[in-house]
């Protein structure tokens, strides 16, 4: 994440979640803050109900690498948070790279 910060503390997320405007489709949710900065904050959450710690590590993996690869189609300025949903577990890296895009689309925080 060569533009990317990790959002690492709850209020941060907590602010994402709160002042944040989010969209969502099968397999992501997306939470856009402006945080005022010339700097990307990304978070990614993956709770116990996608399935054991494996499985949670492997969607964060590639939930991260699907950000990295098109970080720079991506306005800068923002905290992201991305929540993985149940079916996420079973999706293969493509489905999870088109979801985000999708997301970042009708959340409008791409490049044109």
């Amino acid at each position: 994440m060569r533009f990317s910060e990790s959002l690492k503390k709850n209020s941060d997320f907590t602010t994402v979640y709160r002042r944040g405007v989010s969209k969502a489709n099968r397999h992501l949710v997306m939470y856009i803050y402006h945080n005022n900065t010339d700097q990307n904050r990304i978070g990614i959450s993956v709770s116990k109900k996608v399935g054991n710690s494996v499985v949670r590590h492997h969607v964060t993996r590639l939930i991260r690498e699907s950000y990295r690869l098109s970080e720079e189609m991506f306005n800068s300025g923002l905290d992201i948070v991305v929540v993985a949903r149940e079916s996420t577990a079973s999706a293969s890296f493509e489905e999870i790279n088109k979801s985000l895009l999708h997301l970042a689309n009708l959340l409008k925080v791409t490049r044109k």
